[in-house]
């Protein structure tokens, strides 16, 4: 029977017997912040301090065992007591402590399990140390004591790595394993009370020695050398290699002293800045401002696709992959058939490489269905159409959508560069549109631009937003405008590679700048992938707007105008071998390249890479400016996530706007300020800097400033 119950703060107490019962109960996340730390501490002394106690059992009142630090803390402030105290008071204390890991412990989560004396948990369950992928590494301990109950290899790839990990792979970690989750606190009341009646010793890791031989030390040294190919551009994971590695060649103590300097100098870094501030952007991107809490999302149980090609499958497979039932439009059974058939396939692959049973695939298949009529989508509650990127065609498809929907239906387009108002002004419900922009493909990536139009209700843009999670997309709301943020930005850093040719760079130069920058792939490659015709249909459309400039992507058009494609052809900007991704540098496109720019009268030389890696990525973000002033994204933590999501940009410089924030906007303001002067006319119209970019390099702030 429970007595003695009293609360420390976001702490339970009572006992059980002779066991003290100390309950973790910080909602949402038993977060380890102050309170939580400070309750530990006088839950601990309490039951230390009371003869009647025999054993402590630490637990969460949560789902969640504990997601770790609280991160908000990072800014500064009184902290006192730190984690590793509160550690060390657990580790010390004369009395076991068993740890009943109910749920997910993460980061300072697992390393106030690894500090407890014994620790029982469930067989479903899954632990982990993922800091790494906020720049840091553990720094309570965690790198110390893992590698002294795990082995070696398991402690190294969980925390460089930072994945979550089975308790069934840790013998070494739990004392015991259950079968639920359920089980788990009585469970350990019982090891508790075993301890306490078989007198077993109380197990200290700190009292745990490692030896490092000479195998071990070949596993650290060719491990490094892994990481450090594997994480390039990357800070922490060569520490996190280093910071295991003490607990071998350091006493325990020392390897804390060795493990905080690590983390302190992780903490200072470029990169751990950026991805922290990634970690609160992504978070960000979801809350949007101006809605009333008085608005209600619709339901979405059933949903059409317009269009059954590579992008209309790959967003029909998000919905399947949730459970929403599809059904999928084509003007052509042949093209219907060709689009179910190429979803199969992708499924099949799929459960090749153990991601999916077999009955998985029947289940999601069983979930898609076609038709080749409007009709058969009158009891959809959400339509998405993924046809040709052209204004006409969308329109005349909203017109048939708005005749045979029912009301409340949400028509949405997958749009990438057009006028989302344009398209809802041929419908008599432009409240019920909005734009769902995926990525290609369309079931892979992660990112999801919900484009709000001037007329979408309010209850369109929730229900958008909260779909985005429900079929595992990072949603960020944007505004109406060309290329909306992410293709609107794309276009200068695409602009300027196109004009660095011209001037005398080569595909494979530019190319190696920005993947030594850390983006996946650069604007030439990205280009052929992507199909170098889609691009020169969108410059067709808009000739009006960039006939000032003769330059404008001339090589580009040129290539396409010779059936140089890309991948798909077998050349674009590089020749590719039949069944071969690689790309070739092709003399033929240097040799186009030289021919125009004398016809334009623009002298080639030698670029600098420093140049290349300015022009491209400085003028993206002087767009991303401009976007930022007209409101078309929020925040700048918004275009962020667009960015390493939506683009690849490296998450270890945290999104453009991040970046240019490291490097110093008056930094960013007076190179684009450089090329203008320097480039003549076309500098002149390109290379103005953003009024916003001006405004905030003035008061010395940063785009994450403004608010």
């Amino acid at each position: 029977m429970s007595q003695d119950a009293k609360e420390f703060g976001p702490i339970s107490y009572h006992t059980q017997g002779d066991v003290a019962l100390i309950g973790l109960n910080s909602a949402p996340v038993n977060a380890l912040s102050k309170a939580v730390r400070i309750g530990v501490i006088d839950s601990v002394n309490e039951a230390l301090a009371n003869d009647s106690v025999s054993a402590i059992v630490l637990y969460s009142k949560l789902p969640l065992f504990s997601a770790g630090a609280d991160i908000s803390e990072f800014s500064g402030g009184d902290l006192s007591p730190m984690l590793p105290e509160v550690l060390e008071i657990i580790e010390q204390a004369s009395k076991p402590v068993v740890a009943a890991v109910t749920g997910n412990a993460f980061g300072g989560g697992l390393e106030l399990a690894l500090a407890c004396h014994y620790r029982v948990t469930h067989s479903k369950n899954k632990v982990g140390l993922p800091e790494v992928h906020l720049g840091i590494l553990p720094g309570a301990g965690g790198t110390q004591r893992l590698p002294r109950l795990a082995d070696a290899k398991t402690a190294l790839d969980m925390i460089v790595t930072g994945a979550p990990t089975s308790v069934v792979k840790l013998g070494g970690v739990f004392d015991h394993v259950v079968d639920a989750p359920e089980e788990t606190v009585e469970a350990a009341i019982e090891f508790a009370n075993k301890v306490v009646a078989d007198k077993l010793p109380i197990k200290r890791v700190c009292d745990i020695n490692l030896s490092f031989d000479e195998q071990t030390k070949g596993l650290f040294t060719a491990y490094a050398e892994g990481v450090a190919a594997k994480t390039r551009g990357f800070f922490a994971p060569g520490h996190c290699v280093k910071a295991v590695e003490a607990a071998f060649t350091h006493s325990f103590k020392d390897g804390l002293s060795r493990e905080s300097e690590l983390f302190m100098e992780c903490m200072k870094t470029p990169q751990a800045r950026a991805q922290q501030h990634f970690f609160f952007a992504e978070r960000a991107a979801s809350h949007v401002s101006g809605l009333s809490k008085d608005v209600k999302p619709r339901s979405i149980d059933k949903v059409g696709v317009i269009g059954a090609g590579t992008m209309g499958g790959g967003i029909a497979m998000n919905f399947a992959n949730a459970g929403i039932p599809v059904v999928m439009l084509e003007m052509k059974q042949e093209a219907l058939d060709k689009g179910l058939a190429l979803i199969r396939r992708n499924y099949e692959n799929s459960a090749k490489k153990g991601k999916l049973t077999q009955a998985q695939v029947e289940e999601r298949m069983a979930l898609l269905s076609g038709t080749t009529d409007y009709d058969s989508l009158a009891d959809v509650d959400l339509v998405i159409e993924a046809v040709f990127e052209k204004m006409s065609v969308k329109k005349e498809v909203f017109g048939a959508l708005d005749k045979v929907c029912k009301p409340g239906a949400i028509l949405a387009s997958n749009t990438s560069t057009l006028d989302l108002n344009e398209i809802a002004s041929a419908v008599s419900r432009p409240q019920d549109v909005i734009g769902l922009h995926f990525f290609s493909p369309a079931n892979v990536m992660k990112l999801l631009e919900i484009v709000k139009g001037e007329k979408t209700a309010d209850d369109v843009i929730l229900t958008s937003m909260k779909l985005a999670k429900t079929i595992r997309k990072v949603g960020v709301l944007v505004g109406v405008c060309f290329g909306f943020v992410g293709n609107r930005m794309i276009e200068p850093y695409g602009r300027e590679a196109n004009r660095l040719m011209l001037e005398g760079a080569s595909p494979e130069q530019v190319d190696r700048v920005i993947g030594k920058f850390g983006l996946p792939m650069g604007p030439f490659t990205m280009g052929d992938m992507a199909g170098l015709d889609i691009g020169y249909f969108v410059r067709e459309s808009r000739r009006e707007f960039i006939a000032h400039d003769p330059s404008y992507c001339v090589v580009a058009d040129k290539l396409v105008q010779q059936g140089r494609n890309g991948l798909k052809s077998g050349r674009g900007a590089y020749l590719y071998e039949p069944g071969s991704r690689k790309p070739i540098p092709d003399p033929e496109v240097i040799a186009i390249a030289k021919e125009e720019a004398e016809r334009l009268g623009i002298k080639q030389r030698e670029i600098s890479d420093q140049e290349i890696l300015e022009r491209c990525i400085y003028p993206l973000i002087n767009e991303g400016a401009d976007i930022l002033k007209e409101g078309i994204a929020a925040k700048s933590s918004d275009i962020d996530v667009i960015y390493v999501y939506g683009y690849g940009f490296p998450v270890f410089r945290g999104g453009p706007m991040q970046y240019a924030d490291e490097v110093g906007l008056s930094e960013v303001r007076d190179r684009l300020n450089y090329y203008k002067e320097s480039l003549g006319e076309y500098g002149k119209h390109w290379f103005e800097p953003s009024d916003l970019l001006n405004e905030l390099a003035d008061a010395g702030k940063s785009f994450s400033s403004v608010k």
